[in-house]
């Protein structure tokens, strides 16, 4: 069967950020990763011409697919091979009810070639379904990848880093180079895998807190955290949590930002 059927005659389109995966060689690498198995509920997001739905399609059988561009999803569904093996949701993935998917006795294994100008949102929408989620294995810009992977104290440790790692095991799995896809995009990809914590050792009380406490600090990272937080708590309150006022950002653990979250839903400002 042949794989790299590149874009016969699809015409990529730029307001759906699409790069299709036309190197063998790296689509059985990437398929190896999945490890797709007969049986299993997976679901692919933006499966384009099918580069991944082919060989996951051969090993594992049937599966589902969320695909925005209407061209590609009717294209799939006359497709010779594929369309009897696809149930196809033709719906934008940020807006796509996941859990409609998912079964108690199958959670759901989700992968794709995301693109790249909604993948941050994309992963965020997705982890809002983390309860129902074996595992997800995403192509993303090289960048995102490190962002989601990063340490403290590294320039690319933010909200990404944080909100990723505190809900999943976080695995950059390979790298891509732009010649791997037609047309070839700007910039170098990789695989990450996300695997869903099965129970959080130090959870917070609310989610939304910890991602709003993220977001403020991170819009200004070279601040001291005295000066970002200063609207959410005190000086005194940061040391009584011990974490000096003169940090910066990208000084403190995830472990210190569920510290601050839960100080700040304990203690709400009053009007």
């Amino acid at each position: 069967m042949n794989k790299s059927n590149t874009h016969l005659g699809h015409q990529a389109k730029k307001r759906f950020g699409q790069n299709f995966l036309h190197n063998d060689a790296v689509i059985s690498r990437i398929v190896d990763a999945i490890n797709p198995e007969t049986g299993e509920n997976l679901i692919e997001i933006g499966p384009g011409l099918g580069a991944l739905t082919e060989p996951v399609v051969e090993r594992a059988g049937d599966i589902s697919v969320v695909e925005l561009d209407r061209d590609l999803a009717h294209r799939l569904s006359h497709h010779p091979f594929l369309a009897k093996h696809l149930t196809i949701h033709e719906i934008d993935a940020l807006k796509f009810d996941f859990a409609s998917l998912a079964t108690e006795d199958k959670p759901m294994r989700i992968f794709g070639n995301l693109p790249y100008n909604i993948s941050t949102p994309l992963i965020f929408h997705l982890l809002s379904f983390k309860s129902q989620v074996k595992d997800m294995h995403f192509m993303l810009q090289k960048e995102v990848v490190e962002r989601m992977a990063a340490a403290p104290n590294s320039k690319a440790y933010g909200r990404l880093s944080i909100m990723t790692q505190y809900q999943c095991q976080v695995q950059s799995v390979m790298e891509i180079g732009p010649e791997a896809f037609q047309p070839p995009p700007k910039v170098d990809s990789a695989i990450v895998r996300l695997i869903p914590h099965k129970e959080i050792k130090n959870p917070v009380k609310r989610l939304e807190t910890l991602n709003q406490v993220c977001v403020t600090a991170f819009n200004q990272r070279r601040k001291t955290i005295r000066n970002s937080f200063k609207k959410l708590l005190s000086a005194e309150a940061l040391e009584s949590l011990g974490l000096s006022p003169t940090l910066r950002p990208e000084n403190l653990s995830i472990d210190d930002y569920i510290k601050v979250a839960n100080y700040i839903d304990d203690n709400p400002v009053k009007d």
